[in-house]
């Protein structure tokens, strides 16, 4: 018989198709889909805090045996996204030996990428870790920043990092 024919028919040209091996796509595909979900479902990492017996104050992601620990609340504050600003305060004068100021924190990878960009570019800059320098805390809440990297350039601020934005804010 001819596909015309089978047509003709009522007769369907195509395979049959076996119900297993579509109850197995769906299934596979409801265990993907699941899996995603779970994934995308924002972790939150516990942080404890607690005071030795020399009166030393310790933090760690892990909580100690036979301590009194305090559960600390953690926010990461990375720029997103960059956004530009001015100050009255030139803070140029800030820096002791360039007119670039980076306001950074150790975990930070917006700060690492801007601090190896302004290496390779032979850039000066100051850095201000936030979290280990006071006068890098002062600065911080001296600007009312919520974020890091903080880059000052004289009055000139920028929250986050690009290399094309940066290039905007040093000219």
């Amino acid at each position: 018989m001819k596909v015309g024919q089978r047509v003709a028919a009522g007769i369907s040209s195509r395979a049959p198709v076996n119900s297993d091996v579509m109850q197995y796509t769906a299934m596979r595909n409801f265990v993907l889909l699941v899996s995603l979900l779970i994934i995308a479902i924002p972790s939150s990492a516990e942080v404890y805090k607690w005071v030795d017996e020399e009166g030393h104050i310790h933090f760690s992601d892990k909580k100690p045996e036979n301590q009194v620990v305090t559960e600390i609340e953690v926010k990461i504050s990375t720029y997103q996204s960059v956004s530009y600003g001015s100050s009255t305060v030139d803070f140029s004068k800030v820096a002791t030996r360039s007119k670039v100021v980076i306001l950074s924190a150790s975990w930070c990878g917006s700060c690492k990428k801007a601090k190896k960009y302004f290496k390779k570019n032979r850039i000066r800059y100051t850095d201000y870790d936030i979290e280990k320098s006071s006068k890098g805390k002062r600065l911080y809440k001296q600007l009312g920043a919520t974020g890091v990297p903080v880059i000052l350039v004289g009055k000139k601020r920028m929250n986050g990092f690009s290399e094309s934005g940066f290039e905007r804010l040093i000219r």
